[in-house]
């Protein structure tokens, strides 16, 4: 889905830029390919750069509550330069690298409900305007698919998923944010906790998966968040069924001595599990459960099937919809 404008800073007879990404779901720290159509307009036009920029629809705690904002997060320089002559046509295909922590949008095909775009940014004859956005697929890589299918098939259900404006300490996080996939317990575990949240930090070398469990209160003592985390590769043959298992038994099994307001990162460590990855543990609470953003869908073995009402095709409205004039919203 493509939605173009007119270069309102240019006036009518400006020239238009419509941006094609190649088909199919990009991944994090993978490529994004595509192409940038430029028609002239009335007259003759420099061209000094055409921009991408990554942008996201994030959430943000604050004093009064939550807010939703937008948030760039990267920026590539793909072509600029030339003059455009008035009604000539001209393509610009361009390759960039994403950021490994790109958030996922999808799952099986299913979207998340998570909102990224592609927004093109085209500098004339000193004017700028961001006259094009695009709809950014991003597929899970091979680990973290095959840790949210573990998950699926232990009985945990997909509930939704966010993005939160902050960042989760003691880690290698990068970008401003980070994405929270929410999931509702597996029948053993819904006596403990309320849902679980997974968050992935990917990075060249491997995967940081970061687990919150939201847990019940028993009698003697009132609910409170933990948060553990642990470290894969990419390519790592693990069976994965037993080792998420362990993680989630650890994750909910778990009660520091302290409380629940210690700083990740400082709470008991313990021994590893499985096959040597780095884990710490802490109660603490990242952000606060996220509200969610769209498609509330369930899982065998995490196959998303929706049985809320928004579809992909409204996703995808909504992504225009919410970058429509955000440029003083950016983070």
């Amino acid at each position: 889905m493509v939605f173009k404008r007119l270069l309102g800073s240019l006036g009518v007879g400006g020239p238009t830029v419509d941006t094609v990404l190649d088909p199919g779901a990009a991944r994090p720290g993978g490529t994004l390919t595509g192409q940038v159509h430029l028609k002239g307009g009335d007259a003759d036009f420099d061209i000094e750069h055409i921009t991408l920029e990554l942008v996201a629809r994030v959430e943000a705690e604050h004093g009064e509550g939550e807010s939703e904002g937008v948030v760039a997060f990267e920026r590539f320089t793909v072509g600029g330069g030339f003059r455009l002559g008035a009604g000539q046509q001209h393509s610009v295909p361009f390759t960039v690298t994403l950021p490994w922590e790109t958030p996922i949008t999808e799952l099986y095909g299913q979207g998340l409900g998570i909102v990224l775009g592609v927004r093109t940014e085209l500098a004339v004859a000193g004017a700028k305007d961001k006259g094009d956005l695009d709809q950014l697929n991003i597929a899970p890589l091979p680990a973290q698919e095959a840790i949210l299918e573990a998950l699926g098939r232990l009985g945990f259900g997909f509930k939704s998923a966010d993005l939160e404006y902050g960042r989760i300490g003691g880690t290698g996080q990068q970008l401003p944010f980070y994405q929270e996939i929410e999931l509702t317990p597996a029948p053993q575990y819904a006596h403990q906790v309320n849902e679980i949240e997974v968050t992935f930090l990917a990075n060249p070398g491997g995967i940081e998966v970061v687990l919150e469990a939201d847990k019940r209160g028993g009698f003697f003592s009132g609910g409170h968040d933990a948060l553990t985390r642990f470290t894969v590769g990419h390519h790592d043959s693990r069976d994965w069924n037993a080792e998420v298992d362990g993680w989630i038994r650890q994750l909910v099994e778990h009660r520091a001595s302290h409380g629940s307001h210690g700083a990740y990162g400082h709470g008991d460590p313990y021994p590893g599990h499985g096959h040597g990855g780095h884990h710490g543990h802490d109660d603490h609470h990242r952000s606060g459960p996220g509200m969610g953003t769209a498609v509330a869908a369930g899982a065998a073995g995490l196959a998303v099937g929706v049985v809320g009402g928004m579809v992909a095709a409204e996703v995808v409205d909504e992504v225009g919809d919410f970058f429509e004039g955000d440029e003083e919203d950016e983070g």
